[in-house]
């Protein structure tokens, strides 16, 4: 249960950095209000309906005025780019608190036998005098 546990948590984490730190650009291309392309990884085509102008005259024709009502959406979403962090940007003391601080935490799920008899190699006191009739106490 712990293995799966720890196993999920270290994807999510895993997702989490790679997200945060990936950028990408959303590009829509509406005509009117009504979305006719999108894409993310290149730009959104045009519709036919897109103006142009005329090069011979250089004018635009009414016609051409009246159409144009198209307009181009672009989103964009930058990522981090300061995660990598150098072990010697931080001091003295951040070194010893991180390095006790991992020692401490390695060494706090260490296992412990449970059948260990410290006084195994102790012999028992001499007994000089049987103190409990001395005192008459006795378990019923």
């Amino acid at each position: 249960m712990k293995e799966t546990l720890r196993q999920i948590v270290s994807f999510t984490m895993a997702l989490l950095v790679l997200f945060s730190t990936m950028s990408f650009t959303v590009d829509m291309h509406y005509c009117g209000d009504q979305l006719v392309d999108f894409s993310f990884f290149k730009t959104a085509e045009n519709c036919a309906m897109k103006a142009s102008s005329s090069k011979s005259t250089g004018e635009t024709s009414i016609m051409e005025m009246e159409m144009d009502c198209c307009t181009d959406l672009e989103i964009v979403l930058e990522g981090q780019d300061d995660l990598k962090i150098s072990f010697d940007q931080f001091t003295f003391e951040q070194q010893i608190f991180i390095s006790t601080f991992y020692y401490t935490y390695v060494n706090l799920f260490e296992t412990v036998d449970k059948n260990l008899i410290f006084f195994k190699e102790y012999s028992p006191p001499l007994l000089i005098r049987d103190i409990q009739i001395l005192d008459q106490t006795f378990l019923i």
